[in-house]
Protein backbone atom coordinates (compact mmCIF):
# COMPACT_ATOMS: atom_id res chain seq x y z
CA UNK A 1 0.00 0.00 0.00
CA UNK A 2 1.49 3.30 -1.03
CA UNK A 3 1.10 6.42 1.05
CA UNK A 4 -1.04 9.28 -0.15
CA UNK A 5 0.43 11.48 -2.84
CA UNK A 6 2.76 14.13 -1.41
CA UNK A 7 1.30 17.64 -1.64
CA UNK A 8 4.07 18.98 -3.85
CA UNK A 9 3.60 16.34 -6.57
CA UNK A 10 1.11 15.73 -9.29
CA UNK A 11 -0.83 12.51 -8.62
CA UNK A 12 0.04 11.32 -12.12
CA UNK A 13 3.76 11.88 -11.54
CA UNK A 14 3.62 10.00 -8.21
CA UNK A 15 1.75 7.00 -9.60
CA UNK A 16 4.09 6.76 -12.58
CA UNK A 17 7.11 6.89 -10.26
CA UNK A 18 5.61 4.15 -8.09
CA UNK A 19 5.02 2.01 -11.19
CA UNK A 20 8.63 2.42 -12.35
CA UNK A 21 9.88 1.73 -8.84
CA UNK A 22 7.82 -1.46 -8.56
CA UNK A 23 9.07 -2.67 -11.93
CA UNK A 24 12.71 -2.15 -11.01
CA UNK A 25 12.28 -3.69 -7.56
CA UNK A 26 10.63 -6.72 -9.14
CA UNK A 27 13.60 -7.12 -11.47
CA UNK A 28 16.06 -6.93 -8.57
CA UNK A 29 13.92 -9.41 -6.57
CA UNK A 30 13.82 -11.88 -9.50
CA UNK A 31 17.60 -11.69 -9.74
CA UNK A 32 17.88 -12.72 -6.08
CA UNK A 33 18.47 -9.25 -4.66
CA UNK A 34 17.34 -7.88 -1.34
CA UNK A 35 15.55 -4.59 -0.61
CA UNK A 36 18.87 -3.01 0.38
CA UNK A 37 20.27 -3.92 -3.06
CA UNK A 38 17.45 -1.96 -4.69
CA UNK A 39 18.20 1.08 -2.55
CA UNK A 40 21.88 0.90 -3.44
CA UNK A 41 21.05 0.57 -7.14
CA UNK A 42 19.32 3.96 -6.98
CA UNK A 43 22.12 5.57 -4.99
CA UNK A 44 20.20 5.62 -1.72
CA UNK A 45 21.63 4.61 1.63
CA UNK A 46 20.69 1.11 2.67
CA UNK A 47 18.23 0.86 5.55
CA UNK A 48 18.55 -2.08 7.89
CA UNK A 49 15.36 -4.11 7.95
CA UNK A 50 13.71 -2.22 5.08
CA UNK A 51 10.95 -4.20 3.39
CA UNK A 52 9.99 -4.08 -0.27
CA UNK A 53 6.96 -1.84 0.33
CA UNK A 54 9.09 0.82 2.03
CA UNK A 55 11.81 0.53 -0.62
CA UNK A 56 9.30 1.04 -3.45
CA UNK A 57 8.11 4.25 -1.77
CA UNK A 58 11.65 5.51 -1.15
CA UNK A 59 12.67 4.92 -4.74
CA UNK A 60 9.50 6.59 -6.05
CA UNK A 61 10.23 9.62 -3.88
CA UNK A 62 13.79 9.70 -5.24
CA UNK A 63 12.52 9.56 -8.82
CA UNK A 64 10.20 12.50 -8.13
CA UNK A 65 12.90 14.52 -6.37
CA UNK A 66 14.79 15.36 -9.54
CA UNK A 67 13.19 17.11 -12.51
CA UNK A 68 13.24 15.21 -15.78
CA UNK A 69 15.37 16.82 -18.48
CA UNK A 70 13.56 17.60 -21.72
CA UNK A 71 15.09 17.09 -25.12
CA UNK A 72 16.03 20.17 -27.09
Amino acid sequence: MTPSVPDYLSPIQWHQAVAVSREQCARIFRDGGAPTDALLAFGLSAETGANWERVVDLIAAELCAHPIKHAA
